[in-house]
């Protein structure tokens, strides 16, 4: 592994400067200021809601289709377009003063930080590292951690001594500072063609799926559940986190501060989950890991206590820490390398649409009375039903799969 890290280093580290700058059009960070802008803008949990949710579901759309472009484009002439883009996003919402004007800056924030930015980062990762695509993918995906660990609270300390648009500006210099960083680091990036036809990894059949195919596929519309709940729930968890913390009666710093927590889990899982990936397959593992989503709902919805609260963000670090690594390495491995981008960008548009749903629906039903911690035994069961549609699917799809990826069979 240490060979490997030395001798990647500079694509790894761009990898993980992409996800790290990808916190800025996510929810766990936007949601930082969630109170602020209901305040300023005199929005309900609902209106904020639905705000969120049109933009994001528009960002969902355009990513269907932008995210094909990392199938023609080098991430280093895409990074031109997406980072500057989303520096203006942030600076946007340091300057907006409408709430129509939240839509269109939400939208700019998801579909470059959250979607585009984030593609760049693994479709590269899963392409250049064909027979390490696992351990590429968790050492990429450290950014992202590394944000999530850091950002949440640090912006909550820093929420109490200066306003929310100046948090926004600082967000915006960050992505320009990282912007020169990462050029420099994929200088030598090899093309999205050239690479294509050195390291081909082909899916089940043997061929590698186009877009059309794998729309067309019974297979992938059982993953659809799976693939929406994990981002609408998962997303809705951080969304209302300032709601979650005055129902429990938390203090919001103090509930903010167990996010490093799962994010520590996540990492080591993350690296762990790499590795797996790499000697077993995604496939065993993807039908795992719904469980983690179940277990850390069921347990968050009962605890009257942080400490209570902690073991649930563990459980949902071994959650999000495997989905960082298992979507993408799953892709590629069921459906080849070839189309990635475009596969990815379908995925990851459901993924968005998920996202954009959450906020909506957990935010609609808090209006009518039911809070968040209600509303989390729902979730599980969903997660549960979603479990059973993985489990079908993969097992039948594993007889299709080349000879040396066919790890578990049925």
């Amino acid at each position: 592994m240490v060979t490997f890290v030395l001798q990647n280093a500079k694509f790894l580290i761009a990898g993980m400067l992409l996800t790290l700058n990808s916190s800025f059009g996510q929810t766990f960070f936007i949601s930082i200021f969630a109170a602020q802008i209901m305040a300023d803008f005199a929005l309900t949990d609902g209106e904020w809601g639905l705000l969120y949710t049109i933009g994001t579901t528009a960002s969902a759309i355009v990513m269907f289709w932008a995210g094909a472009l990392t199938d023609f484009f080098r991430a280093r002439t895409l990074a031109w377009f997406v980072m500057p883009g989303l520096a203006g996003a942030c600076f946007a919402m340091a300057q907006n003063t409408s709430a129509i004007g939240l839509v269109a800056v939400v939208f700019f924030l998801r579909v470059l930080g959250q979607g585009m930015i984030f593609q760049l980062a693994t479709v590269s990762m899963a392409r250049w590292f064909a027979s390490r695509r696992g351990a590429a993918l968790s050492i990429s995906g450290m950014g992202f951690w590394l944000g999530q660990a850091i950002l949440p609270p640090l912006f909550a300390f820093l929420l109490l001594r200066a306003d929310w648009q100046t948090l926004w500006l600082v967000a915006a210099c960050i992505v320009l500072v990282s912007f020169p960083v990462v050029l420099w680091l994929l200088k030598l990036e090899r093309t999205p063609q050239s690479l294509a036809q050195e390291t081909q990894s082909v899916g089940m059949e043997g061929r590698h799926w186009t877009r059309n195919d794998v729309l067309r596929s019974r297979f992938f519309w059982m993953l659809v559940p799976l693939l929406i709940g994990l981002p609408a729930w998962g997303t809705a968890l951080l969304f209302q986190q300032v709601h979650i913390a005055e129902v429990k009666g938390w203090l919001l710093v103090d509930y903010l501060a167990l996010i490093p927590m799962m994010t520590v889990v996540a990492v080591a899982v993350t690296l762990g989950t790499g590795a797996a990936v790499d000697r077993f397959g995604s496939g065993l593992l993807l039908q795992l890991f719904p469980m983690s989503w179940i277990a850390g709902f069921v347990l968050l919805s009962f605890a009257s206590t942080l400490s209570a609260a902690a073991l649930a963000f563990a459980v949902f670090g071994i959650a999000t820490g495997m989905q960082a690594t298992l979507i993408t390495a799953f892709w590629a491995e069921y459906f080849g390398t070839r189309h990635l981008g475009s596969i990815k960008a379908a995925s990851a548009s459901m993924m968005v649409l998920g996202s954009a749903i959450g906020p909506g629906v957990s935010g609609l039903l808090i209006d009518l009375g039911f809070t968040f911690p209600d509303q989390m035994l729902g979730v599980a069961l969903w997660f549960a039903v979603s479990m059973a549609f993985v489990v079908f699917a993969v097992r039948s799809a594993n007889r299709a799969l080349p000879a040396k990826v066919n790890i578990e069979r049925p």
